[in-house]
This record gives structure tokens, C-alpha cells and sequence, in this order.
């Protein structure tokens, strides 16, 4: 195998900053020269290295279409941080890059692929050779490898690549941990406290468990920050554990997928109560209970684990096996006092200061139909081991098959249902099983152990206790086995895939004490594989962050999550949709009576669904009702402003739903009873208010019933009817008998009523009676406007000019999915031959580029006809390596490698035999023709290797040059060689070369070896039409290209009708010919009527009269034309007129019409 490599020499380059119009920071150009090498690479060894220059403006880079490794690597010598990187595609050729993904790396080994903010893991690449792309990073790496992995590339040629990074320097302190060492700061005085707190670190793992800081006092606060099962938690107490325990604990959550050998940022911000937890760019707020705010820490911070005291070296809780760098607390560097051996710093067991790099390499498996690796076994070898590590979201997929010696005996090994089934099968109708494990699908490395020898069979799973299976005979390992899934060629040998091929990552093969190299066998020197990728681990929690809304539970597959909306009020693919009404005037719209329902105000908001009581009066009439705990009369005595009377009301809803309920209502009311006798509301020397309520906000109200907000005044006020024009209530009288200051509240930013206070009842007499009535809202503001959420297609969105590439996006999306139908999405097709179907907005169009027809659908044959001594050359644009001093050229044709795979199509009609059709060279004396020989058949004429007699095919030997139009297609792979799909003609060439570096291409007068050159040198006289050769479309290129110094044509070459004309009256494929023999002719009636025979009579009669008028006018002017009938050529009246002459003739007189219309017009 061959891979690409590029090396940054910052030795011989000079910082400066990207063009732009301000200075950006962190925008250097990494380099301006990067220096690849090729190299042949066995192993660890690399051999034989080439360097090339690939940078932006240089020549370029283009892999091996043979090479199953292709991407382009970057090192950059040191760790640096990249912001932004930019592609070009390979200079003055069709080669270019138009997606690629990007991975990253600190070793060159445990690939990790960069992902975007949505989540998206590839970058739009070039449409040209010479355009430039820049992509800046949504979130900046730091990393000294970078890959350029390409997905898709240039339609009309091949992967070339030029590339450009930018960022800056890096600066980093680094501790490794070996998970028996840790790192003790210690504070100055016996203990610290502080109301806030800042620890910024970032670390890497490939342990799920870990504690990385830890800090406790005696009164029982603390702080710690581990790694559990691949996540972060943080746990923080600020209470006295004595004297409130559990009231100011809280534990938050955050990460996954965090001990991957890659490194992870992690932020903690605390200020009081309010604490802010970041890692990798996502944060979660929340605030601590109970009620100190204070973090009281005695003696030491530790960084790496928990010791214990007095005892160095031990650990409460597991430690920390990883690499820390840039670990600050409080602004101070952790790190940096650790190297200088500052006596802050204790060290406990041996902390180093360089990352040791893991050796782990993880390979994924991709499909989950079809992925599979191939692995073989030592055939002498009598028992059997296998050990490996996986890590999956899955639940079902088949791990293992191991064939045993004996027929029909094998070993299979599943995951269903998450847990680990291991079954031997004695013959198709008996097995027996082991079946361990449980909710191994949990995205987790897990470790299992396979032993076969002897009369038994065991299992297990992360080192707990093995599972034995007895044996009847002693079971062999047979000659290989298979990880991940059957491969198609074993199908017929019983190997199918149960459910599905495991898809997921597995590391840590080891075969009979033997670990599996997997460098060597992705270079093709170790068993077989499909679908795998090495050297990187491919999972993602698709449920971080989580898309599931409403409480809903996510769970997930390897390509997908699932939101489990049970019990959530809510249904979709993410829990959005509320399944309740969003309000009483809606229920009334769905024909329903009077009733308590659930409604949700919010729709598919944050807030959750209520029930309330909705009172349908009429077809226009709907109240909503909301009630509390306390509807009925209240009377209150002994109240005064120093212990007044308090009721505090609880509705059926939250006070977010009822402030959503209020905003959306057209109007909302509350009635307060409130009748007194000798208690007063406002009548005080200095206005002090001695009863008040509460709005949903908790601020202070102190108008009643039916007034305007902000005045101390009550109902009766507003109607000039109160019993006293001297006060604004008539409470305010303060007289002995019963009064009533009843009244409705309506002003809808201050409901619904949430507290009552009541003071001035503690005098002889003094008493109250109140009642606050249930929340009524009328009308719904939203409903006739209120949308679902958009069902249906969007395709072809384009903003400010920028097209978005929407399926990508899609496929991150939740509730979203790609292939939005269109008109290039239905069953019939719309473009043909080869045609490229592209929606557009108001339609579609056909891009016919690589079709040998033309028109609006492809349909079009494109023909020309041929005249004595007339070709086409096309000479292919030649490699960089042979270009480098020669102006670029403006064709669609360049010089390819055939990869030992050739598909030929066109059509032909002549009467000329021998005859050349086609012929391809190549600049190693290579070439294939088709000829007409001297009887008429065709010949196919392959010459792979110049030291060897050429292959020659004669598919039949019927003439073909019988003035008809016939349709010729070959396809070549390898070896095999097809002719005409139809027949399935199948022969076999002496050899699977391919035709290598293909110089020309031409049509007509050519001539390379005997009877080829006899053809040749007669050329072809002819029409020709609809040629296609591989992805390309000479005869229409050539027409397009007229003039391009890459197109030779000699004789007179007119684009024609021929084939369309031709197609119409007498086209005929060579399948027509294979079957000519089983076709019988038509008979005629014997027995013809009396009438016909007189007809035929009459017939000969008038003919021979004919023929007598015929000679007599003959005789008598044979004397005039005597001498004209001399001069005619003898050779123009031995040849009839050709097929090919009679549509060339239509032609000119077309071309006569357009260029003289008058002429036929008069």
C-alpha cells in the first residue's frame, strides 16, 4: 500500500498573517511549504520516501486509483492550534477534491474526525482545480497531525489535492499520571475559604474511571470532579455535613465517550451558590442548596486521586490514569509550580511531564450489513483463544464465527438484546448455548475472552467469573475465523449474518496468545476486511446534547437515537408535539361539552400540560377556569400589621403555565369577596395600607376589586357609590355594621392572586370575611394562529446567495430526515444515457456532460458522418510530471488510467468493409481497436502486453456492413469481457492489465498492427453516432472542442442526422443478430382468390406496354445523348449509390435550405 504524507519545515519559512482587512488572531500560515513524501510502509517501517510540494499554488497531490489508503497527511512538527485550513484541487488537471472529511491526531495513531457545532464531519470541497476553499473552524484543535480523508472528488477525473493551514503556536504544561501518582496543593494556612472558585484543566484518558480533583474540610464541604463511566461528574457540598445533611449537595453530570485517548476541556466556575460546568463546549448551570455559599477546604487540593492520610501512594477511590495539561486553580498553574518543584506542590508517586502516548489501536466497524474482518488460524493448532474489547451503541450484531474441523461444526458468537450469546453448533439441528452480560450496548469498552479446548467451551465478559459449555466430542479450531459479520463469498458455506453485522469499534485482538496487528492488515498483508476503517474509533453519543424533549428518554443505535415519549404528554421523534388541546377554545372548536380537560398553553414549549375546568356556555362562550386551595369564605379576627393574617394560594397549575394561560387569553378575571365590620384597608394618619395582596409576581397590590392598578382605591370608588364620599373604600368607614368592598380584578399583567394579607381586625368588634374566587380566562389569542411544526419538503434553500447543503444537515437533525422527494427522485426517469438529473427550484435540468447524447433529457443522438480518409484524434492531456512546462489546456479530456476496466458504446452504419471504428493508444504501446474485417464482422482487438500476440475477438461473423445502423456496447473488467448486455456475450482475455496512461483516442483512419492497419488505412466511411468511452464523450467533445489543440481532425467532418434518421427505419443492436437463426420466415396463402389472379393479369399487361413506350423513346433519342453517355465515367456507373452518400446529400440540402431560403421560397 501507498500512503501520502506531508512534513511542515518551519525552519525555512517566516510567520505572516492571512490577507484579510484586520489582523486576525491565531490566523498564521502553519507553513508555507509542506513537503510530502510517498512511501511504501510495512508495518511500523517506512521505505523509500519522495518528497513533493502540496501547498496552495503548488503542483498537487493525487493517490493511486489501485491504493485502498487515500488521504493526505500533515505534520506539522509540534502541537499547534489550527483555526482554519483551506484545499485546491491538483494544478492544470480535472482532479479535485469536493468533500473530505478531517481528522486529527498528537501521534499520528488514534485518529479522531473533527466535527462541526451541527455536528456535521465533513468540509464542501472544490469545484475546480484552481479555486480556493477556506474553511475556519467552528471550534479550534490542537494537534501536530492533520489528514485530508477525501469522500467525493472531481465527476470528470480523479482525488488531487493541494492544502493550507492556519493557526498559531501552543503552549502546554503537561503531567502524566500512571493511576498510582497524583498531585496535593497545599494552601498556606490550615484551611481556605472561598466564595469562588475557577479550575480550568484539560485532560485525556483511555480509563472510563478516574478521579481528577478532589477537596474536602472537616465540617464536611467538599469538591470533586471524577471520570465515571467515560462521563464527568462534579460533586460539591458548601453545608456543615453535621448540622444539614444532604441540603447543600449537588452532583451534575456532563461528557461521554471521555476516555478516548483524546483530549477534553473541562471548566468550573463557581460564584456562591451558582455554579457553572463546562466540558468540551457544553455547560450546564445549577445552584447549590442549603445555606452557607462559602467553599471550605483544609490542608490541600488534589489533583489525580484521593490519599489517604498519612498513607502516600493509596487512594480511597480509583485514580486517574491519563495525561493533564494546563490544569490552573484560582489562576494558579498547577502544573508549572509541579516542574520547578515548588514547595506548594507535593508529589505523590511519580508524576511525569511528558504525555506517554497509548499503543491502543481501534478499528470501526462501519455497516452493519456488510462489514466483516477475515482473520486465519494456525492449522495445527488444537484449542482455541480469542480476546478483544468492544464498544457499541447496538444491541444486536454478530461478534464472532469460527468454523471448527468437523463439517457443519462451528462457533458463533452474538450480541442480542445487549447481552453476549455464545452457541456451538454440533449440526443444523443441534447447538447448544452461553449466554452472559447485561446492557453491554451502553456504549462502553467491554472485554471478552473466548477459550475452546478439550471437551468444553467457556466465555467471559470484563474479567467476571467465565460461563462453561460441555462438550459431547473434543472440539478443533478449524483454518480461520471471521470478526463482525459473513462475508458474501462464505454465504453458500452457511455463514450469515443472524441479525446484522456488528457495527461498532473493537481493539485489542488477541488470536491464541498472538495480539492482531491491524497496520498489517489494512496494508493487505494480514487476512481480509470490508468496510472497516483502522486506526480510529468511529462512535458518537447521538443522545449528547440530548434532543429528546419533555423528560423524554434517549436511547440509541449506532446511526440514529430514539426519544421514548411515554408518559410525557408529549409525542414525535423528539417528544415536541403536545398530544393535548392548548386551550379551552380549542377543546370548544373539537365539538366538546363542558369539563375538566388538559390542556397545554405552550404547545410544544418548555412547560408541561395542566388540567383545568373548561365552561362551554355556548357555540361562541368558553371560560377557562383554574382553581386553588382555598375557594370558600374565610373569616379572620385578632389580625394586626405585626401578626396579620396570611394566605398564601396554590393553584392546579404552575405559575409559568398560568403566566403562558394569561398572556395568551383575550381576558382574564378574579372576583375578591371582602366584607368588614370595623376593619379598615387604607384609613391610616400616613396612608400606611393595612391589608394588601400579591400579584404572580410577588410584588405588593394594594387596589381592590374592579380599580385601576397603583391606587389605594376600591370598586365603589370608581362607581361614586361608596358609603363615605370621604374615603375611597367603604371598609374605610370603619363602622360597626357589615359593609362590602367586593370586586373583580382584570388587569391581566398582575393575575392570578398568589397571597393575602389582612391586619386590622384585632379591635373589639373588628372582623373580616373574604373570598378569593377561581382564575377565568376567556378567548384564546393563539389558537387560530397556532401552527404545527412544518410537515412536508424543503429542498433547494438558498440564503443570502449560499446554497445549504441540507441533506448533510439532515442527518443531525432531529425530526429531520434526507432525500426530500423531487422530480430527479422519482421512479421514471427523467434524464437518460448517462444524464444528470438536478433539481432546481421551479424544476429540474439534465447536465448531459458525460452522455454521449444531447437535448433536454439526453436524448438527442449526437452523429457525424465520415468521408473518405476522415478521423478523429483525441489526444488525452498528459500527467503533471509530463505537463509541468506547458500551458494549461481548456478541454474536458485528460489522460486517465483505465484501471483495468473499459465500458464502449456507439453506433454505426456502412457499407465499407474493411473498416476502422475506434482505436485507443496508450504511451506503453497498449492499444484496443474495433474493426469491420473484409467480410463485414466485427473484430475486437486487445494488445495489454507489447511482447505478446494481441487478442482477437470475432463475436459473429454476420456482416455488418449492410447500410444499417447497429449499436455496439462492451464493458471490460479485468479479465472478463462483455459484449452487448442484451446477448451476454462473455469472452476471456490472456491477461487483467489495464490499459495504462491512455494517450489517444480516435475515431476512423488509424492503423496499429496488420489487419488493423488494413483497416485503419482505410479509415471509415460512415456514420457515427452516440460514442461513449468510459465516463467520457469523444464525438460530442470533439464538436464542443473544435479548435483545441487536443483535438486532431482530418478530412471533412459534419455534424449529421444519420444515426437519428438511420435509427428510425433500420436500427439494429448486435443481440438482433445473435437470434436471427430462430427466427422463421412468413408464408404466404397458397390458395389466392379468382379475383387477384385477374388483378395480376391486368398487371402484366399494363407493364409490358410500358416497357414498349420505354424502348421506342430510348431509340429516339439515343443519337442526342450519345456523346454525354461518352463522357460519363465508367466507374460512376459500375457504384451504386451509398446509404451513407444519400443521408449526407439530405444534409447539404438542409444546409442549401438554410443558407439560401429565397432560392426555394419564390
Amino acid at each position: 500500500m501507498f500512503c501520502c504524507f506531508l512534513t511542515l519545515c518551519c525552519a525555512q519559512v517566516s510567520w505572516h498573517k492571512v490577507k484579510t482587512s484586520k489582523v486576525s488572531f491565531c490566523q498564521e500560515v502553519l507553513g508555507r511549504h509542506f513537503f510530502m513524501s510517498v512511501c511504501m510502509v510495512w508495518s511500523e517501517t517506512i521505505l523509500q520516501c519522495t518528497p513533493s510540494v502540496f501547498v496552495l499554488g503548488g503542483g498537487g497531490w493525487a493517490p493511486e486509483r489501485t491504493d485502498r489508503l487515500r488521504w493526505l497527511q500533515v505534520d506539522l512538527r509540534e502541537r499547534v492550534e489550527v483555526t482554519t485550513v483551506a484545499t485546491q484541487g491538483r494544478f492544470g488537471s480535472p482532479d479535485w477534491v469536493t468533500s473530505y472529511m478531517l481528522l486529527y491526531s498528537d501521534t499520528g495513531r488514534a485518529w479522531k474526525q473533527f466535527r462541526q457545532e451541527d455536528n456535521i464531519g465533513t468540509f464542501p470541497g472544490n469545484t475546480n482545480s484552481d479555486g480556493t476553499v477556506h474553511h475556519k473552524l467552528s471550534h479550534s484543535i490542537r494537534t501536530r497531525f492533520l489528514r485530508f480523508l477525501p469522500v467525493d472528488w472531481s465527476p470528470g477525473g480523479w482525488m488531487g489535492l493541494r492544502v493550507e493551514v492556519y493557526g498559531c503556536a501552543y503552549k502546554s504544561d503537561v503531567a502524566d499520571f500512571n493511576g498510582r501518582s497524583s498531585l496535593l496543593y497545599r494552601f498556606n494556612q490550615k484551611s481556605t475559604s472561598t466564595v469562588k472558585d475557577v479550575i480550568s484543566l484539560r485532560f485525556k484518558s483511555q480509563r472510563a474511571d478516574g478521579v481528577l480533583v478532589h477537596g474536602e474540610g472537616q465540617r464536611g464541604d467538599y469538591i470533586t470532579l471524577e471520570l465515571h463511566k467515560g462521563r464527568l461528574s462534579l460533586h460539591i457540598n458548601l453545608d456543615d455535613a453535621k448540622m444539614h445533611p444532604s441540603s447543600g449537595h449537588v452532583s451534575v453530570f456532563l461528557g461521554s465517550l471521555l476516555d478516548d485517548q483524546h483530549w477534553h476541556s473541562v471548566l468550573i466556575e463557581r460564584f456562591n451558590k451558582q455554579i457553572n460546568f463546562t466540558v468540551d463546549r457544553l455547560t450546564k448551570h445549577v445552584r447549590t442548596g442549603g445555606l452557607d455559599d462559602s467553599l471550605e477546604v483544609d490542608y490541600e487540593l488534589s489533583f489525580g486521586g484521593i490519599p489517604l492520610p498519612g498513607k502516600p501512594g493509596t487512594f480511597l477511590r480509583k485514580n486517574f490514569h491519563g495525561c493533564m495539561e494546563n490544569l490552573y486553580y484560582n489562576g494558579v498553574n498547577i502544573i508549572d509550580l509541579a516542574k520547578r518543584r515548588k514547595p506548594q506542590i507535593y508529589s505523590v508517586g511519580n508524576v511525569t511531564f511528558t504525555c506517554s502516548e497509548p499503543q491502543l489501536v481501534s478499528a470501526t466497524f462501519l455497516s452493519s450489513s456488510s462489514s466483516f474482518l477475515s482473520l486465519p488460524l494456525d492449522a495445527a493448532t488444537e484449542t482455541l483463544s480469542v480476546t478483544f474489547q468492544f464498544q457499541t451503541w447496538n444491541r444486536e450484531g454478530m461478534l464472532l464465527s469460527a468454523w471448527l474441523r468437523r463439517e457443519s461444526e462451528r462457533l458463533l458468537l452474538l450480541l442480542v438484546h445487549g447481552q453476549l450469546r455464545l452457541t456451538h453448533h454440533r449440526s443444523a439441528l443441534q447447538s447448544s448455548d452461553i449466554v452472559i452480560g447485561q446492557a453491554l450496548s451502553d456504549g462502553q469498552w467491554h472485554t471478552v475472552s473466548i477459550s475452546m479446548g478439550g471437551f468444553q467451551v467457556s466465555l467471559s465478559v470484563d474479567d467476571k467469573p467465565p460461563s462453561t459449555m460441555q462438550l459431547k466430542d473434543i472440539a478443533q479450531p478449524g483454518r480461520s475465523l471471521v470478526i463482525g459479520g459473513c462475508p458474501s463469498v462464505l454465504t453458500n458455506q452457511g455463514c450469515r449474518n443472524p441479525t446484522m453485522a456488528y457495527q461498532g469499534c473493537m481493539r485489542s485482538v488477541i488470536i491464541n496468545n498472538q495480539p492482531i496487528n491491524f497496520y498489517l492488515v489494512q496494508q493487505g498483508l494480514l487476512g481480509n476486511y470490508s468496510k472497516l476503517q483502522f486506526d480510529i474509533c468511529g462512535i458518537r453519543d447521538r443522545c449528547l446534547p440530548n434532543y429528546c424533549e419533555h423528560d423524554g428518554e434517549c436511547s440509541q443505535s449506532w446511526n440514529t437515537f430514539f426519544c421514548d415519549c411515554s408518559g410525557t404528554g408529549y409525542t414525535g421523534a423528539t417528544c415536541h408535539n403536545s398530544i393535548f388541546e392548548p386551550s379551552c377554545e380549542a377543546h370548544r372548536l373539537t365539538g366538546s361539552a363542558s369539563g375538566f380537560f388538559s390542556i397545554d398553553p405552550d404547545g410544544s414549549g418548555p412547560l408541561k400540560s395542566t388540567v383545568v375546568y373548561c365552561n362551554i356556555t355556548g357555540e361562541t362562550s368558553v371560560w377557562t377556569v383554574v382553581n386553588h386551595n382555598s375557594t370558600e369564605m374565610v373569616r379572620v379576627q385578632g389580625s394586626s400589621l405585626q401578626k396579620p393574617h396570611v394566605m398564601k394560594f396554590n393553584y392546579s397549575a404552575s405559575l409559568e403555565q398560568l403566566r403562558t394561560l394569561v398572556s395568551k387569553s383575550e381576558q382574564c378575571q378574579q372576583e375578591v369577596v371582602y366584607l368588614c365590620r370595623k376593619s379598615r384597608l387604607f384609613n391610616t394618619w400616613d396612608g400606611t395600607p393595612l391589608s394588601w395582596w400579591l400579584d404572580r409576581a410577588g410584588e405588593r397590590r394594594t387596589y381592590w376589586g374592579g380599580f385601576l392598578p397603583g391606587v389605594q382605591q376600591c370598586a365603589c370608588s370608581l362607581d361614586e357609590n361608596c358609603i363615605d364620599m370621604n374615603h375611597f373604600c367603604n371598609c374605610d368607614a370603619d363602622r360597626s355594621s357589615w359593609e362590602n368592598d367586593t370586586g373583580v380584578l382584570s388587569y391581566k399583567e398582575h393575575l392570578p392572586v398568589t397571597e393575602i394579607l389582612i391586619g386590622d381586625t384585632n379591635r373589639s368588634g373588628s372582623e373580616a370575611i373574604y373570598r378569593v374566587g377561581s382564575l377565568h380566562c376567556y378567548g384564546d389569542r393563539g389558537t387560530a394562529s397556532r401552527q404545527r411544526g412544518f410537515l412536508g419538503c424543503i429542498r433547494s434553500l438558498n440564503i443570502n446567495g449560499m446554497t445549504l447543503d441540507l441533506e448533510e444537515r439532515a442527518k443531525m437533525t432531529p425530526g429531520v430526515s434526507s432525500g426530500c422527494p423531487g422530480h430527479c427522485s422519482s421512479q421514471n426517469s427523467l434524464c437518460h444515457n448517462r444524464g444528470k438529473c438536478i433539481e432546481k427550484s421551479s424544476g429540474y435540468v439534465c447536465d448531459c456532460t458525460h452522455s454521449a447524447y444531447g437535448g433536454p433529457n439526453c436524448k438527442k443522438e449526437v452523429s457525424v458522418s465520415f468521408e473518405s480518409g476522415s478521423s478523429v484524434t483525441y489526444t488525452f492531456q498528459e500527467p503533471f510530471s509530463v505537463m509541468r512546462n506547458h500551458s494549461r489546456q481548456s478541454s474536458a479530456i485528460f489522460a486517465q488510467s483505465s484501471n483495468s476496466r473499459e465500458s464502449i458504446a456507439f453506433s454505426f452504419l456502412t457499407t465499407q468493409t474493411p473498416a476502422m471504428l475506434l482505436t485507443v493508444n496508450t504511451y506503453h504501446q497498449q492499444y484496443m481497436a474495433i474493426i469491420l474485417a473484409h467480410n463485414g464482422s466485427l473484430q475486437i482487438w486487445y494488445r495489454l502486453n507489447r511482447d505478446k500476440e494481441p487478442d482477437i475477438f470475432t463475436p459473429m461473423s454476420l456482416n455488418l456492413a449492410n447500410g444499417e445502423l447497429h449499436r455496439v456496447q462492451i464493458h471490460r473488467e479485468g479479465r472478463d469481457m462483455y459484449i452487448d448486455k442484451d446477448t451476454n456475450l462473455k469472452y476471456s482475455l490472456s491477461t487483467d492489465k489495464e490499459l495504462i496512461t491512455i494517450r489517444s483516442l480516435t475515431l476512423g483512419r488509424a492503423g496499429v498492427d496488420e489487419e488493423v492497419l488494413q483497416a485503419g488505412s482505410r479509415g471509415f466511411i460512415g456514420c457515427l453516432s452516440s460514442v461513449q468511452f468510459n465516463h467520457l464523450a469523444p464525438l460530442k467533445a470533439a464538436i464542443l472542442n473544435r479548435g483545441s489543440s487536443l483535438v486532431n481532425v482530418l478530412g471533412n467532418l459534419v455534424e449529421s442526422n444519420c444515426g437519428e434518421l438511420a435509427d428510425k427505419s433500420s436500427s439494429r443492436s448486435l443481440s438482433d443478430h445473435a437470434d436471427t437463426g430462430s427466427r422463421g420466415k412468413k408464408l404466404t396463402n397458397a390458395a389466392q382468390s379468382d379475383s387477384a389472379v385477374i388483378g395480376g393479369l391486368i398487371a402484366a399487361v399494363v407493364l409490358i406496354t410500358l416497357c414498349a413506350l420505354g424502348v421506342m423513346t430510348r431509340f429516339l433519342y439515343r443519337h442526342r445523348h450519345e456523346r454525354t453517355r461518352q463522357m460519363a465515367s465508367v466507374k460512376e456507373k459500375d457504384h451504386q449509390p451509398r446509404p451513407e452518400l444519400r443521408y449526407r446529400a439530405e444534409l447539404d440540402l438542409h444546409s442549401a435550405m438554410r443558407d439560401s431560403r429565397k432560392e426555394y421560397f419564390i
